[in-house]
């Protein structure tokens, strides 16, 4: 029997909690929210949706009430206050700092094995947050970001070639950040095929910048943040876990020396599987790319001593 716990019902969370239900990732999915009604009416409306798609997996909606997502497998951390339009996400981590930190240490009082998945924003610094205060070995704490990043990456790809994006190979890597993001468009292909091969070299470079902003720019047309590709994001991460899938997926994890960086927590392809991140994947970089990098990770240090 495998169980999810998804922390937070807002919109994220919901389809988080929605996307593990529909493509049946596990057994037990638990949604939980500080709000009095959220959860269970969202969970009473995904359940519906289940009977009518013939789904099987069992999901329970409680409020603050942790006791619920005891021996949780995998818990995916959505909380706290979402972008609007001109925020950054660094601006929220003063809220979302105190609130990632008490969802952590409440769910591992109840499931102390679990691997944590973090949504929350700015994403890196609170990953770097839930491994200073938890405990955790670095296997078991994954940020999510690298994962929506490259499914963005790809997306964009795949509107300049008119191409299918399940055959396109797009990797993000650094923050998750409108400035710190690295799409590596010298590794992207298309089944198999260099982009550079089919794409002009300005095309690439305003896919790059789209790509570096695909959030902004979704919270700008939308007015919040996005949550049905974040929630899909987050939940294809917890099904890399749940499943033993040992996937590349780009994910916030913690550095100790790999690509030059130590003790921070920024995107980069990491084999996924039963134990969290089972290994980092270092690309080999050129001058370019590995100076984008350390701006990004400098970056990321400089938000992360926010956290003091």
């Amino acid at each position: 029997m495998s169980k999810v716990t998804v922390v937070g019902a807002g919109n994220v969370g919901a389809t988080c909690a929605n996307v593990l239900v529909t493509t049946g990732v596990a057994d037990e999915v638990v949604l939980i929210d500080i709000k009095e009604g959220l959860s269970e009416g969202k969970t009473m409306d995904i359940m519906q949706t289940a009977n009518i798609l013939g789904l099987n997996t069992k999901m329970v909606g409680v409020t603050n009430d942790y006791s619920k997502t005891a021996d949780s497998d995998v818990v995916v951390i959505t909380s706290g206050i979402p972008r609007k339009p001109g925020m950054t996400r660094e601006e929220l981590i003063g809220v979302n700092a105190g609130i990632v930190k008490s969802v952590t240490d409440s769910v591992l009082k109840y499931s102390p094995n679990a691997i944590i998945i973090c949504v929350s924003n700015p994403m890196d610094t609170m990953t770097y947050l839930i491994h200073k205060t938890s405990g955790l070995p670095k296997n078991r704490i994954i940020g999510m970001g690298g994962a929506l990043d490259s499914a963005r990456f790809k997306y964009f790809l795949s509107q300049a070639l008119n191409a299918n994006p399940n055959e396109i190979e797009g990797i993000v890597m650094g923050g998750h950040g409108d400035t710190t993001m690295i799409p590596l468009t010298r590794y992207a292909a298309y089944r198999g095929i260099p982009v550079s091969e089919l794409i002009d070299a300005e095309t690439l470079k305003q896919i790059a910048a789209d790509t570096m902003v695909g959030g902004a720019t979704l919270t700008k047309l939308l007015g919040t943040s996005a949550w049905y590709a974040p929630g899909a994001a987050a939940a294809q991460v917890a099904a890399a876990v749940i499943h033993d899938q040992k996937r590349m997926i780009t994910c916030s994890a913690l550095l100790e020396g790999e690509y030059g960086e130590k003790d921070l927590c920024i995107g980069v392809p990491c084999i996924l599987g039963r134990n969290g991140i089972e290994k980092i994947v270092e690309f080999d970089l050129n001058d370019e790319e590995k100076e984008l990098f350390a701006k990004s990770a400098a970056a990321v240090h400089g938000t992360n001593a926010a956290l003091a």
